[in-house]
């Protein structure tokens, strides 16, 4: 036993030995983010762990923000990518106190955040790596979690991760007086005392970070300045332009930046470095070179057509004292107007407010000779006060017009038109920043037209991939709001669903494939066709869930989805919920009080193949609201996932159930854009009006049809129909028994459902294969009458599948 023993423990200190000597392998890799990775990839093979990741602070120290990860997918232990570093998770207690964190899978039950992770058994831990790098967090599966040697291993992971970053400022020495070093990663940067002059700092009123500077720069100027301090807005070279800092007392001061962009490389950041000189002596106001950057910069972040038409307004009219200025698109022989400042139909001639369709006129090209002229040329053109033009044009500037008409692409994209009322004197530096400024516009007019136009196109894929319209329900009301993100122009993977079922079923269902992309998209649509199609096989919630997760394994992608899926009986009040990685369902109770249901769920679906997705039940009373959202409404940056459900359950419980549509706007108002947004919302008001319904099970015995047609009679007689319909329903009853035990195996049910005057009857058995109603039936036949008889009695009939069978159904209209 003893040699068992000191074999175990030589055993441990190979792995340890191994461990430390790979980490030392990687210590000389000279690509920072492999080896990050890298090293997290020997918490897999060293520590025992099934997922290992890196956190660290962001910018801000706002939030602890995920870096790297390896392993298993993060989602499956409900791992978020950023944590409030005051806040109660794990991550913030060892980063906040400085020491491991280990708990099992019974502290980690008792933990708030962890109720709604998907149910299973695992291990966590976290540890703060060395040099304030941040923390390692690793979670394992293995009973019993991290044995002492895991421990061991991940401690030196741990010091591994810390990788600190020499300052290239001070590598060089110290920084002149009037230079600068900024590191385009951090936005840390290092200033020489006459710059912190320049800006009204002292050298230990400095907290090192380029959003101080920002701060004390004039509003206007920020995003010409903004265009030089962020990385995706720079390229490799010399940059060179002026802006303003505000003063204690007087006007601002004009300072030059000059600096050049350095590649990053061996482990070193891209950096921007560079000297600011005092430029108030060159000008006493602003300049137009100035005035050309300023436009630049708004242009640039310009999406759609409406944005380059206010950024041009707002960038030269104020400047040049303009009483009126038009920019317009041109289309044939019309300009179609985008803005228009001063908006007032009063301040323009009387042949534009003729031509006022909508919230712009379309300036007619053809009344205005002139401007056509200007614009066949494709160059600027100015008359002084006193120039004869035809009335459209000179009351527009009375006092001196300007038209610059936009070039784009080799063609006249549009024009802008300014106007004065008094007199006013066109300088050369004038002709000349009004020639670039249209430019400018023009090529933004371009862009602008492709993002509008591929903006509509995704909107147009969106729309088509959603639900139209949602159908009436019987005792119920359901709205649903969908809303796309903010930035960028890739279609999103949120959606949702009301499915009408059988018997006074319906099925809501909400989800969210990973990622924005037309492959996203795609799936998305794939995924709520197959949740449709199982659903009206008749499978229960959670063989519905199941199937959907079996055909995402079966598709060979890398995108996983979550899904919701609760299935309401609008008679009896009663729901089961199944929960696939998604968010829980919340109820608002009709007395006013809400509820974030504990559904229990299982794993996002395309992960795992062999998954439990377990139903919970949910009771309705008369009035309940049920809500069903992704996480875009209630996640983002400053708020994790349990604030952001508390929240909605907050304002849901504030809000009116009677007016539904404006309950889902409500909630909806100050959402955090940085992902799409679905919102589906039910409430259920109870039947007016419940069905009689009464089953029975066909055993296949010789007298297998007179026992369901006593049961039938027995059971129509107490609900007091008629002995008309009684026997209409007898005949239609045997014809439908019959053929089931003829042509089908297995078992047989017989329904019956009194609703409104109908009577529903509906046979169902093993067979996928539907009866078919002969064309013909001769005289001497002795099959094929059946179908024709039931058709007959009916005043509707047909087949439905149901579980891998079908039902065959008749509605017989009884008298009144």
């Amino acid at each position: 036993m003893a040699d068992v023993v000191t074999e175990g423990a030589a055993g441990r200190r190979t792995r340890r030995l191994r461990a430390e000597e790979a980490l030392k392998a990687l210590a000389v890799d000279p690509d920072p983010p492999e080896r990050l990775r890298r090293i997290l990839e020997q918490a897999l093979v060293f520590g025992g762990a099934s997922l290992a990741a890196v956190y660290t602070s962001s910018e801000d120290g706002e939030l602890l923000c995920l870096v790297e990860s390896v392993g298993v997918p993060r989602t499956l232990y409900g791992l978020r990518d950023g944590y409030a570093p005051t806040g109660g998770s794990p991550l913030a207690d060892a980063h906040r106190d400085g020491r491991p964190v280990w708990l099992g899978p019974e502290q980690l039950a008792d933990r708030a955040e962890s109720r709604r992770v998907p149910s299973r058994d695992f291990s966590l831990a976290v540890l703060p790596a060395h040099g304030d790098a941040g923390c390692l967090l690793a979670v394992s599966e293995r009973p019993g979690g991290f044995d002492a040697e895991d421990r061991a291993c991940l401690e030196l992971i741990a010091e591994a991760v810390a990788l600190p970053a020499p300052s290239a400022a001070a590598e060089a020495g110290e920084l002149p007086v009037n230079a600068f070093s900024l590191a385009m990663d951090t936005g840390r940067v290092e200033v020489g005392d006459t710059i912190l002059d320049l800006f009204g700092l002292g050298p230990d009123e400095f907290d090192g970070k380029v959003e101080t500077l920002l701060g004390l720069t004039v509003p206007e100027d920020l995003p010409s300045l903004m265009s030089v301090v962020e990385a995706d807005h720079m390229s490799i070279g010399d940059r060179e332009l002026e802006f303003r800092v505000l003063q204690p007392a007087g006007p601002p001061r004009w300072l030059r930046l000059s600096g050049r962009l350095l590649p990053g490389g061996e482990g070193r950041p891209a950096r921007l470095v560079g000297t600011v000189a005092d430029a108030s002596t060159l000008r006493a106001e602003v300049t137009d070179v100035a005035r050309v950057q300023r436009l630049a910069a708004a242009l640039a972040t310009a999406g759609t057509v409406r944005d380059v038409s206010h950024a041009v307004v707002t960038a030269l009219r104020k400047p040049l004292r303009a009483d009126r200025i038009a920019l317009a698109e041109l289309e044939h022989d019309r300009l179609v107007v985008t803005v228009l400042d001063p908006p007032e139909p009063e301040s323009w001639p009387e042949l534009w407010r003729l031509e006022w369709r909508t919230e712009w006129p379309d300036a007619p090209v053809r009344a205005m000779p002139t401007l056509a002229a200007a614009l066949r040329e494709g160059r600027a053109r100015i008359w002084p006060a006193g120039t004869p033009l035809e009335p459209a044009l000179a009351d527009v500037g009375p006092g001196g017009l300007a038209v610059l008409p936009l070039p784009a692409g080799g063609r006249v994209a549009g024009a802008c038109l300014i106007g004065w009322d008094a007199p006013h004197e066109f300088g050369a530096d004038e002709r000349a920043l009004l020639t670039a400024s249209a430019g400018l516009a023009g090529q933004a007019l371009l862009r602008a037209h492709a993002f509008d136009a591929e903006h509509e196109l995704v909107g147009m894929l969106q729309r088509q991939l959603l639900p139209r319209r949602l159908p009436r329900l019987p005792g119920a009301e359901a709205v649903a709001r969908y809303l796309p993100t903010t930035a960028g122009l890739e279609v999103g993977g949120d959606w949702y669903d009301v499915i009408p079922l059988p018997d006074n079923h319906v099925a809501l269902v909400i989800g969210d494939v990973q990622g924005h992309s037309a492959a996203a998209a795609t799936l998305m649509g794939q995924m709520r066709t197959a949740l449709r199609a199982y659903a009206a096989e008749g499978h229960p919630p959670d063989v519905v869930v199941h199937h959907a997760n079996r055909l995402l394994m079966e598709m060979e992608t890398d995108l996983f989805a979550t899904c919701c899926y609760v299935d309401i009986d609008l008679e009896e009040g009663s729901a089961w919920c199944v929960r696939a990685g998604h968010l829980p369902p919340v109820l608002r109770h009709p007395d006013g009080r809400t509820e974030i249901t504990e559904a229990e769920g299982g794993p996002p679906l395309g992960v795992m193949r062999q998954a439990d997705f377990p139903m919970s039940p949910l009771g309705l009373a008369p009035g309940t609201v049920v809500a069903l959202t992704t996480d875009g409404l209630v996640e983002s940056a400053e708020d994790d996932i349990d604030t952001g459900m508390d929240r909605l359950a907050r304002r849901l419980a504030g809000s009116d159930p009677a007016h539904l549509g404006l309950v889902a706007d409500a909630l909806l108002v100050g959402a955090r854009r940085s992902d799409d947004i679905a919102l589906l919302l039910l409430r259920y008001d109870g039947m007016a009006v419940r069905p009689l319904r009464e089953s029975w099970t066909v055993w296949r015995v010789p007298e297998a049809v007179g026992h369901a047609r006593r049961f039938t009679r027995r059971t129509l007689r107490a609900w007091t129909l008629a002995q008309p319909d009684v026997d209409a329903a007898l005949l239609v009853v045997s014809e439908l028994v019959t053929n089931a035990l003829v042509h089908t195996d297995g078992r047989v049910r017989l329904d019956l459902t009194l609703v409104n005057h109908r009577l529903r009857v509906a046979v169902a058995d093993a067979s996928p294969r539907s009866p078919v109603k002969p064309t013909s039936v001769s005289w001497e036949a002795t099959g094929g009458r059946g179908i024709l008889l039931v058709e007959a009695m009916s005043v509707a009939w047909g087949t439905v599948p149901v579980s891998g069978g079908k039902q065959v159904w008749s509605e017989i209209a009884l008298r009144a």
